[in-house]
């Protein structure tokens, strides 16, 4: 993979970040999955769609304190 922002899933999304210490807490009703990971403050919350937005995608990357690179290598 390069080091651009590959089109995925919020559930292979929800799975790289499990990679990087995150778990899912719960899911909300508005179809959103919820994560958190131990000592931050920051809480993930990921569509449950088929395709994430880009700008999304980015954003919740950069929540979670990863470069694109370290996520792309996540979900190897």
């Amino acid at each position: 993979m390069t080091s651009g922002l590959p089109v995925i899933s919020g559930k292979k999304a929800v799975k790289a970040f499990e990679k990087a210490g995150w778990r899912l807490v719960r899911i909300g009703s508005n179809r959103h999955m919820i994560m958190k990971k131990k000592g931050m403050i920051t809480t993930l919350s990921i569509p449950d769609h088929k395709e994430l937005d880009r700008g999304l995608l980015r954003s919740l990357i950069r929540d979670a304190y990863l470069s694109i690179e370290e996520f792309n290598k996540l979900l190897e």
